[in-house]
This record gives structure tokens, sequence and C-alpha cells, in this order.
């Protein structure tokens, strides 16, 4: 929310877009009352870097998150512009891109920062800054992932606002899986929930075919009306 303010002083969508990430944030908080077990801490949790690496890192998810949400708002601006409205349009998305590569440009350096302080954890609870568990390895993929998305203007090919909305959406996914994904379908040290039933949400499955539709369509719009 703090970060959706920031960011959206001067756009409305933006702030619609905060709203929506605010509230399914609180929504998946609220959850917590689900699992009324209590159990103490595994020793390695037992830690003061416990505060400062994963508020760090799940923060970074704020942003990201934002230009994600953002990101989809752009291909739908795309997706709906006609010949009547393809001025006030392509302001209001240039607009909102140029917000989402501020949120994402933020989320990024977090990221990178909290992962950086995740090796400093590492040496203090297993004795090295790096061992290439699935979970540090799936940080570092989202960090790569990113820091490509931003760089894309620098490759004449990849130039446009439509690629960098829709890659904003589609890196997101490498999010889901660092957070998600890597608890219930690799083993490492910070698979807590390994030993479950992995059970794929049929949720994935709409997401992607979601997207794909959404990037083909909103593709033809752009080419039509904006790519020169």
């Amino acid at each position: 929310m703090l970060f959706g303010f920031f960011l959206g002083r001067k756009s409305a969508l933006t702030i619609a877009a905060t709203t929506f990430v605010t509230s399914i944030i609180l929504f998946t908080a609220s959850l917590n009352w689900l699992d009324p077990e209590i159990a103490n801490l595994q020793p390695v949790l037992n830690s003061w870097w416990l505060l400062v690496h994963v508020s760090i890192i799940v923060a970074s998810y704020g942003p990201l998150t934002l230009g994600m949400i953002l990101g989809i708002f752009s291909l739908f601006l795309i997706l709906f512009t006609n010949e009547q409205n393809k001025k006030k349009m392509e302001i209001n998305i240039k607009e909102i891109t140029i917000i989402n590569e501020m949120a994402v440009t933020v989320g990024l350096i977090m990221l990178t920062i909290g992962n950086f302080l995740g090796g400093m954890w590492a040496n203090e609870s297993w004795g090295r800054y790096w061992g290439w568990d699935p979970k540090e390895t799936w940080a570092l993929i989202s960090i790569m992932i990113y820091a490509f998305v931003l760089h894309m203007r620098l490759i004449p090919g990849l130039r446009g606002r439509y690629t960098f909305n829709l890659w904003t959406v589609i890196s997101y996914f490498s999010i889901m899986m660092t957070y998600f994904g890597v608890n219930f379908y690799l083993s490492g040290l910070h698979s807590y929930a390994s030993g479950d039933q992995v059970i794929t949400p049929n949720s994935v499955f709409y997401s992607i075919g979601f997207i794909a539709i959404l990037g083909t369509i909103s593709w033809f719009k752009y080419k039509k009306y904006y790519k020169k």
C-alpha cells in the first residue's frame, strides 16, 4: 500500500491496482487462523535474521506484485484500443509503463538486498554463504529474470511497452515458484513442507491460459495501433 501511494500519486489506475494487491495480501494474512497448531520453531528459524531477511524479501514482493497488476492493466488497455480512444489510451499506457518500471526497479533492488542478507543468515546458521539450495537458486533466478526485464529496453528487438508489460506479468511466475513452489516441489533446507502431498491448484493452469490469451490478443492490437 505504501509503494502504491508513493508511485500512484498521479495515476488513478495505480491506486486501483494497489487496492487490489493490498486486499489480496490482507486476505491471505487472514487465513492464518486456519492452522491452529502451535509448535516450537525450528532452531534455524529462531534467529534475528528471520525478521530482517524475510521482511525485506517479502516486502520486495509488494512492488513486484504491483508491477504484475499494472502489466495486466496495460495489456487490457492495449486490448480495448480503437481509432476513437487511441490517443487517450496511449497516454495511459505510457503512464502505467513508467510507474511499472519504477515499481519493478524498487522490487528488484529489495529482492537483491534480501538475497544477500539471506547469505549472511546462511553463513551464521549453516557455515556457508551459498549452497545452491533450491530456494536460494530460485531467488537468484528471479533476480536474473527481473534484471533482464529491466534491461530489455537496451535490446532493439525487445523494446516496447507491450513487451515490457507482458514480461512483468510472466516474470511474476518466478516469484510464485520461489515463494510457494520450492516448498512443495523441491527438497532442500528451505523446503519446510516438502513432506506434504503436492497438489497443483487449478488456478495455476487458469492463470497461464489467461496470460497466454490476453498476451496474444493484445499483441495483435498493439501491432495494429502502436507498433511502428
